[in-house]
């Protein structure tokens, strides 16, 4: 069950991206020749005006085939006015951001709705304290409360870290002790740690880990838009460093995901809750956005970076080049898709 949820997932995911595409093209006027979810043997298709909407045998994708495009040939075009190669680079450029901006949407819009379902966080309850660390010399204790860290309020766990990382030289605190306000000042001792992409890193501690009780906390409308909004930005901004980790080697290229593990941790998550669910569908939504965003020629991004050089120089790519660029663009791709199934493989059989 598990993973029909993952691949239906996908498919809801893959349709909105290229739903973004098919807006911005039948709103410059641009006629789509086939909408498909999956690739292949098509098993489904229904031809609602001059468009073909077609569910396909593999479901790893989907595609837009706008008239006087073809990925797979550059060369083929067509001049008619409602053909995609008729329309002013700038166009063309807005019906490709289309697709990965209805991705950004998508995940927006599953943050707003985990915002008003409830968001599960962590009580500034302190539950196991280090020894030999800083709160463990001044006496903090199991169960104390931190409501303030150099006078600014602390509602939630994941505020602690921020001030303390925030902060230099020495932190105030204010904690509640069974209804007894008491005040400490203490120095966070740095140690070496490692970040979320594997790197070195120092860390400002105090030697305290939470006590695992929580809240769930339901946004009002506004703060429900804020909440989606800096969700989605922190996940973009994530995806983005990952991708700069993956391409300067600082994250091994055996940390490369596959088709296999999106399905594996989709089907997870689903046995977790439709909270959990929502979550990771939103993390791929933002995941696919980013990933088509990349100069790959193969990719929206590419085909971005040729109408930017038709922009900028007046003039259009030489086809041959393009031709070949893309031909190249498709091999890395199928590349780094091989890679990714290879280290599924690989983590599979442990």
């Amino acid at each position: 069950m598990g993973i029909l949820i993952a691949l239906l997932v996908l498919s809801v995911l893959i349709f909105f991206h290229e739903l973004g595409h098919f807006t911005a093209a039948r709103i410059f006027g641009v006629q789509v020749d086939v909408f498909s979810i999956g690739f292949g043997k098509r098993l489904w298709t229904k031809k609602i005006g001059k468009t073909e909407w077609s569910i396909s045998a593999v479901p790893l994708g989907g595609y837009v085939k706008m008239k006087g495009q073809d990925d797979t040939d550059p060369t083929k075009k067509s001049f008619d006015a409602d053909s995609y190669n008729a329309k002013a680079p700038w166009q063309r450029i807005i019906i490709l951001l289309a697709g990965p901006f209805a991705n950004f949407l998508m995940a927006f819009l599953l943050y707003l709705a985990i915002a008003y379902m409830g968001v599960p966080k962590f009580l500034p309850e302190v539950g196991k304290i280090q020894p030999d660390t800083p709160a463990y010399n001044i006496g903090i204790q199991k169960g104390d409360r931190i409501l303030q860290i150099n006078h600014k309020p602390i509602k939630y766990w994941e505020d602690i870290g921020e001030e303390i990382k925030g902060s230099s030289g020495n932190i105030s605190m204010l904690v509640d002790r069974n209804g007894s306000k008491l005040h400490f000042t203490l120095t966070p001792k740095i140690i070496e740690d490692k970040n979320i992409f594997g790197e070195p890193i120092k860390s400002r501690i105090i030697g305290i880990s939470l006590s695992g009780s929580r809240v769930i906390v339901h946004y009002t409308l506004l703060d429900g838009f804020k909440y989606a909004w800096d969700e989605t930005v922190r996940a973009s901004t994530l995806i983005f460093q990952s991708v700069q980790k993956l391409l300067t080697g600082a994250v091994g290229a055996d940390k490369l995901g596959g088709i296999i593990t999106i399905v594996d941790v989709t089907a997870q998550a689903s046995h977790a809750g439709i909270l959990a669910l929502f979550f990771f569908t939103a993390l791929i939504s933002v995941n696919l956005g980013v990933l088509n965003l990349l100069p790959i020629p193969a990719l929206d991004g590419g085909h971005i970076m040729f109408n930017l050089y038709e922009m900028l120089l007046g003039k259009e790519p030489n086809e041959t080049v393009m031709y070949y660029m893309t031909v190249t663009g498709w091999i890395i791709l199928g590349g780094l898709m091989m890679l990714g199934l290879y280290n599924d493989i690989h983590r599979l059989m442990g």
